[in-house]
């Protein structure tokens, strides 16, 4: 065995997902549960904080921004730290930092506080999505990074229905810290949880020339009974070995030129459709007459459905390539212009459109989110993740602020939704554009890596691995 050459992607495209991928899935839903609940929890207690506080429009519009232009900030740190120290101990900082600093924000007692924590929240958790989707695509098949990072999302679709109930369950009885208590306790929980059983990206490990014992000792614990020693010598295809530090200009380097530019404008729209709704929904309901409590519930319901057309776009994602991602803007359009031009009546079909729009568009959020980090190279996939996730809080900034706007000049509620259509749009034509560029730029891939198993039911054969891989970035 010893002085053979292990083709990591070669090997990793070769596989299905195992017990290993599935126990990384649900350790990155701890971390995305509680990033949907701090997203949506604030547009729930907003009202009780507006009333207590004596918070009006544009300082609720203020607080919503701080937190995302704490986590645009944060995305640009967070994920550049991921790609020079590693994806684990970058989101194992985050995640503490996050479930602190929520637990703070319960304890804040004027505007200025709170304006304060929700930035400093926002920063913590800035980079850990991009680096829990960098994360799990390196240890899953090509075929599959799309589903996969579709599937992680579901955590935090499951933390944004949560925040309306535990919103309810709370507030009213203990006031709105409560429900920050409760976030910021179970994030604790969370990152303890991942301290104990999160590993480290295979592939970060192999770009960025790590010892092979290190290496060796992350594949035994994904590939159970895979053959390996501190002799072989791995890489990966078409990926060079570095020690450089990223440069922004790697984003735009080959087809990168017109991916990266599309994602980050189709995914800046989504953004502020996405954040406008989580934010000023329930408040938005309120106004269109239907009960606090209603409006709770039906955002909960949108967040839940939107992750139900999420699963069902997934393996469509990875079969057909991004344009599968222009279909539920496509659908969204029409829904939002009717609710907000019609005088839809009566009261239960206009609750109904209302979430149908709101789930749409969770649905195509999930489309764009799911492809954004997988053209990018391992060397500078948490970068390229959260340089567009970082990147598109400038339209989750947008969103709240605009709403704020719009509400407190006197725009009807209602007519907001027709609005909001612009935004599913250009999403459309963005998803569109990035097909267009993948399908013109795509090369067959090489064979696999033949490596020795000798675990029962196990592929491959005796012999040295092949150094060929899959041409492109991997």
């Amino acid at each position: 065995m010893a002085g053979r050459t292990i083709d990591i992607s070669a090997l990793i495209d070769a596989r299905r997902l195992g017990a290993f991928n599935y126990k990384l899935i649900v350790l990155s839903w701890l971390i995305t549960v509680f990033d949907g609940f701090d997203m949506m929890m604030v547009g729930f207690t907003a009202p009780y904080m507006r009333d207590q506080l004596q918070l009006d429009q544009i300082m609720l519009g203020h607080m919503f921004s701080a937190g995302l232009a704490g986590m645009l900030l944060g995305g640009f740190f967070f994920s550049w730290l991921g790609d020079r120290i590693g994806r684990r101990p970058t989101i194992l900082l985050t995640a503490f930092l996050f479930g602190v600093l929520t637990i703070m924000t319960g304890f804040a007692a004027s505007y200025e506080g709170l304006l304060t924590l929700r930035f400093l929240d926002g920063l913590a958790i800035g980079g850990m999505l991009p680096l829990a989707w960098a994360l799990n695509i390196e240890f899953v098949p090509r075929r599959m990074r799309s589903t996969v990072v579709t599937v992680i999302m579901i955590g935090y679709s499951l933390g944004t229905s949560l925040a309306g109930p535990m919103t309810v369950l709370l507030a009213p009885r203990f006031g709105w810290q409560a429900v920050y208590f409760a976030g910021g306790a179970g994030s604790l929980v969370a990152a303890a949880l991942l301290c104990a059983g999160l590993p480290e990206s295979v592939r970060f490990l192999v770009s960025r020339a790590h010892t092979p014992a290190r290496i060796v000792a992350v594949l035994r614990r994904a590939i159970p009974g895979l053959l390996v020693s501190d002799d072989d010598h791995f890489v990966l295809s078409n990926e060079p070995v570095t020690r450089q530090p990223f440069r922004p200009q790697q984003l735009f380097e080959g087809r990168l030129l017109w991916v990266t530019p599309l994602l980050w404008v189709g995914y800046i729209a989504s953004s502020l459709a996405v954040y406008f709704v989580a934010n000023w929904g329930p408040i938005v309901l309120e106004q269109m007459s239907f009960s606090r409590n209603t409006a709770d519930y039906a955002g909960s319901i949108g967040s839940a459905a939107g992750a139900a057309l999420g699963l069902l776009l997934m393996r469509f994602t990875d079969g057909k390539g991004p344009g599968a991602v222009a279909f539920y803007p496509l659908l969204a359009i029409p829904v939002l212009l009717v609710v907000g031009l019609a005088s839809v009546s009566p009261a239960p079909l206009l609750l109904s459109l209302t979430i149908l729009g709101g789930a749409l568009v969770a649905g195509g959020h999930f489309g764009i989110l799911s492809i954004a980090s997988v053209f990018y190279p391992t060397a500078i996939r948490a970068s390229g993740g959260g340089w567009a996730t970082s990147v598109a809080k400038l339209g989750a900034v947008a969103g709240p602020t605009i709403g704020g706007m719009l509400l407190a000049a006197g725009v009807p509620a209602v007519r907001t939704y027709a609005l909001l259509a612009i935004c599913p749009a250009v999403l459309l034509l963005c998803a569109l554009g990035i097909a267009r560029v993948i399908r013109r730029s795509t090369v067959p891939s090489a064979s696999s890596a033949s490596i020795v198993l000798d675990s029962p039911g196990a592929t491959g054969a005796a012999g040295p691995a092949s150094a060929a891989g899959a041409a492109g970035a991997s």
